[in-house]
């Protein structure tokens, strides 16, 4: 875990969840969907379309939500992967992975394809976490989460408010430098723009700011030939710094926007359904 940890990481939650229905009637089945409220989210599947519920889930609850992977960047990058894990067939990501088996329950056949997802592009390098909300349902996972993606019980951390920008979780604000005095990036000493936030070393005592790409390009010289880097060391204090963390804590900083972005699944699902 990087030096925030789980539940310092504040920011717009993105998570794709995996739902199980305990009706009797329909007991076994699973839904797969998108959420920025996982609470809210499983009351409006349980009330049924007219509170929000998609098609496929009203009148077949109650639903119970027993897992939840978040950490991802944006809701694109979340929605993309719920589309691939609801279709699993039609992603050329998951062409490995064999259609649902005869004997096969849909929740071990979602946890299956759930397993391959982790460990293939793009996501096998994303800051994810793997989150069980319901322990009794817990299953491990083959092939398992890459080792930087952790794995989680319990309701997700509460969604902490933003703070000042630039300033980590971890940082004195009493040690912390004159902006003006440290306007350029460590690396490359050119300027910051102003619609380009830095990223900073969370850890105290630490000053180093630099430009995202700059940095990546530090982190990926003990990684050649990849795109996104996983985690390096800071050049300023020399800790190791997961990239996800380095992400979020600069994502943390940055002002709320005023658009409502509680995209929810049903929008997009229905319109593929229908």
């Amino acid at each position: 875990m990087g030096p925030a940890g789980d539940a310092a990481r504040p920011g717009r939650f993105f998570g794709v969840y995996l739902l199980y229905c305990l009706n009797p009637r329909h007991r076994g089945r699973v839904y797969v969907g998108f959420t920025v409220d996982p609470a809210r989210r499983v009351q409006q599947h349980n009330g049924g379309r007219k509170k929000g519920g998609a098609w496929r889930t009203s009148g077949r609850g109650p639903w119970e939500m027993v897992l939840i992977v978040h950490g991802f960047p944006s809701a694109v990058a979340a929605l993309r992967f719920e589309w691939a894990w609801q279709h699993p067939h039609a992603s050329r990501r998951l062409a490995h992975v064999g259609p649902r088996l005869r004997s096969e329950a849909a929740f071990a056949f979602h946890l299956r394809v759930l397993a391959h997802m982790l460990r293939a592009p793009p996501w096998a390098r994303l800051p994810l976490t793997v989150r069980w909300l319901r322990a009794d349902f817990r299953r491990e996972l083959c092939p398992p989460p890459p080792p930087h993606m952790p794995l989680a019980f319990g309701p997700p951390p509460p969604r902490a408010s933003a703070t000042r920008r630039r300033a980590g979780p971890l940082a004195d604000p009493e040690s912390e430098p004159d902006q003006d005095a440290e306007a350029c990036c460590a690396l490359c000493a050119r300027s910051f723009q102003d619609e380009e936030g830095p990223l900073c070393c969370p850890h105290p005592g630490c000053h180093l700011r630099a430009h995202m790409i700059c940095l990546a390009e530090e982190f990926l010289q003990e990684e050649p030939g990849q795109l996104l880097p996983l985690e390096g060391q800071c050049p300023g204090c020399k800790n190791s710094l997961l990239w996800g963390d380095l992400i979020w804590l600069c994502r943390m900083g940055a002002e709320e926007e005023e658009e409502d972005l509680e995209l929810e699944e049903e929008h997009w699902t229905d319109m593929l359904e229908t």
